[in-house]
C-alpha cells in the first residue's frame, strides 16, 4: 500500500538528507514543499522598513528679503502667484472655520499674513469670514497703504501691523470675538495661570490692552505695545488678537484661549480651578521655549512672585501682574485706621 506524505513528512524527509518515493501520495501542502525546489527553507523574517523620517510640516512663509515686488505689475503679478494664492485659500477655510464656531459675528475678526519685507496679506472690511472667496482678499503695505485687490482692507489691520513692527516672530496674526475670551476682555480680566498645560505651552500669560477705538492708530498703538511681549491679547471692551509665525497657528492659539477660558468658567461654578505648582509651571514653560515660542513675557511678570503664588482673590480671574499685596494692604489698614478714628471721635461727641 502506498503511504500518504503529509507537508511535515515532507519537510522531515528533507532535512535528513532523503527522498521522497517516486510512487508516494502526496497532500496538496506537501506538494507545496515540494514546489518550493525540495529544499528546506529557514523562515523568513519580516523585512525591516527602510528609515524613515518623520516631520513636521513647515506652514510659515518664507521671502528673500530686499526682494519685494515694487511696480504695479510687478505686484498684480505677486498677488496672484501660486504660493500667495495658497495662501488666499488657507485665509478662506480659516475664515469659515471661525464663523462656523462663533468667533466672528456678522462682519467681525480679520486674518492677516506677512508675505515680505513691505508686504502683508489681508482680509477686506465690511464681509463675513464665512463667506469670503479667494478674489476678496486685499494686499498692503507695512503702513496699511493698499497695493492689491478689488475690495477695501480691513481697517483693523492697522492694528496686526503694529504688533508686525515691533516683534519679527510675529508674521500672522487672528483677531476674532470668540464669545467666552471676549467676556474677559469685556469685564478687562485675563484667564487663570497654571490650571491647563496646553494654554500654558501654546499662550503663556494673556497680555491686556486698554481700549481704543477700533480701526484707530491709536488702538493699534495699544495692542501693538502689548502684543510685542505677548503672543495672545485680550482688547478690553473689544475683542482677541494672537499671533504666531504662520496664521494657522495664529488660529489655534485663538481656539486654545477660546477653550480655557469657556472651561475656566465654568471651573468657577464648580469652585474654581486647582491650580498645579511652580514647579510644574517651570517645566510648561521649558517646553514652551522649546518649541519656539515667546518665552521673554514670563519673565517680564514674575520675577518676584513667580508664577502660581497670587492672592486667592486675584487668583479666581487672574494671576496677579505685579506683586503689589504688601501696599495694597499697607493702604487699607491706614485706611481702616483713619475710618475708625473718626467713628470715635464722633461716639465721644454723642
Amino acid at each position: 500500500m502506498r503511504k500518504v506524505y503529509t507537508a511535515k513528512d515532507v519537510r522531515e524527509i528533507l532535512a535528513k538528507g532523503g527522498s521522497i518515493p517516486s510512487d508516494a501520495i502526496l497532500t496538496p501542502s506537501a506538494k507545496d514543499v515540494l514546489s518550493e525546489g525540495g529544499k528546506l527553507e529557514s523562515p523568513k523574517l519580516a523585512a525591516k522598513p527602510p528609515s524613515k523620517e518623520y516631520t513636521v510640516p513647515v506652514k510659515e512663509y518664507f521671502w528673500e528679503p530686499g526682494k519685494d515686488p515694487k511696480t504695479p505689475a510687478e505686484i498684480e503679478k505677486f498677488f496672484h502667484s501660486p504660493k500667495i494664492e495658497k495662501l488666499k485659500s488657507l485665509i478662506v477655510d480659516l475664515g469659515r472655520r471661525s464663523y462656523g464656531k462663533n468667533y466672528n459675528d456678522g462682519n467681525g475678526g480679520n486674518f492677516t499674513v506677512r508675505v515680505g519685507d513691505n508686504l502683508v496679506l489681508c482680509t477686506p472690511t465690511m464681509i463675513s469670514k464665512g463667506s469670503m472667496s479667494v478674489d476678496d482678499m486685499c494686499l498692503v503695505d507695512m503702513n496699511g497703504t493698499q497695493l492689491a485687490g478689488k475690495r477695501k482692507r480691513t481697517s483693523e489691520v492697522l492694528a496686526h501691523l503694529a504688533i508686525m513692527k515691533r516683534q519679527p516672530l510675529a508674521k500672522a496674526c487672528c483677531h476674532a470675538h470668540p464669545p467666552h475670551a471676549t467676556a474677559f476682555a469685556l469685564a478687562g480680566k485675563t484667564p487663570p495661570r497654571c490650571v491647563n498645560p496646553e494654554t500654558e505651552i501654546f499662550i503663556g500669560q494673556v497680555g491686556l490692552a486698554d481700549y481704543g477705538t477700533p480701526g484707530t492708530q491709536q488702538m493699534a498703538d495699544k495692542v501693538g505695545e502689548i502684543g510685542a511681549t505677548h503672543d495672545c491679547v485680550f482688547m478690553v471692551n473689544h475683542g482677541v488678537m494672537t499671533w504666531a509665525s504662520d496664521v494657522e497657528t495664529a488660529f489655534w492659539k485663538m481656539e486654545n484661549v477660546e477653550a480655557h477660558c469657556f472651561t475656566s468658567i465654568l471651573a468657577y461654578q464648580l469652585g474654581g480651578p486647582r491650580k498645579f505648582s511652580d514647579a510644574d509651571a517651570e517645566v510648561l514653560m521649558k517646553i514652551r521655549k522649546s518649541m519656539g515660542m515667546l518665552d521673554k513675557q514670563d519673565g517680564l511678570h514674575y520675577r518676584e512672585c513667580g508664577l502660581c503664588d497670587s492672592n486667592e482673590e486675584n487668583r479666581t480671574a487672574v494671576c496677579a501682574p505685579k506683586c503689589s499685596a504688601s501696599a495694597s494692604s499697607a493702604e487699607a489698614e491706614e485706611l481702616v485706621e483713619k475710618i475708625t478714628k473718626m467713628i470715635i471721635s464722633e461716639l465721644d461727641k454723642q
